[in-house]
């Protein structure tokens, strides 16, 4: 496990390359986080920050160079999301073309939860069905055996 940690650790450290890095700490902070914001449109589900992929690479370099020109986070975003549209974003905005994208899981999750319900309904109703009354025979061989007759 834990080599398996090391190894996840390190590809992030390759992701970004010393060449891509800002000389400013507090402008490749910004970079590494608008980095984390983007989606690698190769990789689809990795961040251009966490992939390797060629044009990842290129998106690294590109969000840099509007930082450098003094973009502020929100243009930096904006610019690359004009560029290659909304699909780049890691998190879409709410809008009413992406509702379907945001409820899907609470959807899938109110619909479980009334499935698995419906199920132990039906089990309870099932199990209370089969359950017969002890006959007055029955009753007097349990007391037996439990020792409370006589």
């Amino acid at each position: 496990m834990a080599l398996g940690l090391l190894i996840a650790l390190a590809s992030l450290a390759w992701a970004v390359e010393p060449g891509e890095r800002l000389a400013d700490p507090a402008q490749e902070a910004r970079a590494r986080r608008i980095s984390q914001e983007l989606r690698c449109l190769v990789c689809q589900n990795q961040s251009i920050d966490d992939s390797n992929a060629e044009l990842a690479r290129d998106l690294r370099l590109l969000v840099r160079e509007r930082i450098v020109a003094g973009d502020t986070d929100a243009q930096v975003l904006a610019f690359v999301e004009a560029r290659y549209g909304e699909f780049v974003l890691l998190r879409p905005p709410f809008k009413l073309h992406t509702l379907a994208l945001w409820l899907t899981p609470l959807l899938l999750l109110i619909g479980t939860v009334l499935v698995l319900r419906r199920n132990a309904r039906t089990r309870n109703a099932a199990v209370g069905e089969r359950v017969v009354p002890l006959s007055d025979a029955e009753k007097k061989r349990l007391d037996d055996l439990l020792g409370k007759g006589s």
